[in-house]
């Protein structure tokens, strides 16, 4: 969340509730949904940090509001982040562990376990499908965030078909 909210930054100064409200309108309804509370201690994290600065506002028939903008210590982190590829290799997999580890635990049977998964991914797959059906049109990025979501989906589910490929040749 830190960065996110140092790249909605770069554009202006900007308070939490308006920082919520461009994180979910940038990223759709099948983004998780960032909790105002969250996004407030980010920023006072983030303050702390010396990345961005708060400065009170004054409202005539509100309490106060803390508006932020970026430092130009905030602005290099930011550049730093861009800089950086985004390297999440799969090998930690709690799945794989589950299918892995369940012949010697005699607890589960691993034909049974991928065939649980495969019905997860389905269904995740078909509620992302609808999200996608009911998405505004024009909002390109919650449209491309789903569709990353629908390929790597496919992707796993191609993964499971190999593993119960594997597992039945090893009978």
């Amino acid at each position: 969340m830190r960065l996110p909210l140092l790249a909605l930054l770069a554009r202006g100064p900007a308070h939490g509730y308006e920082l919520k409200q461009d994180l979910e309108q940038l990223l759709g309804s099948a983004y998780p949904q960032p909790n105002v509370g969250q996004i407030y201690v980010t920023l006072g994290r983030l303050e702390k940090s010396g990345l961005i600065e708060g400065e009170d506002v004054e409202q005539s028939s509100r309490p106060n509001k803390k508006v932020y903008h970026l430092t130009d210590a905030g602005r290099e982190a930011l550049r730093a982040w861009y800089e950086e590829t985004a390297d999440e290799p799969r090998v930690r997999d709690e799945f794989f562990m589950k299918l892995a580890l369940a012949p010697q635990t005699g607890l589960a049977d691993q034909i049974a376990l991928i065939n649980k998964q495969r019905r997860q991914y389905l269904n995740t797959m078909r509620a992302l499908s609808k999200l996608a059906a009911a998405e505004d049109r024009d909002n390109r990025i919650a449209h491309l965030l789903i569709e990353g979501a629908m390929l790597h989906l496919q992707a796993d589910l191609d993964w499971l078909e190999r593993c119960q490929e594997e597992l039945e040749d090893l009978e």
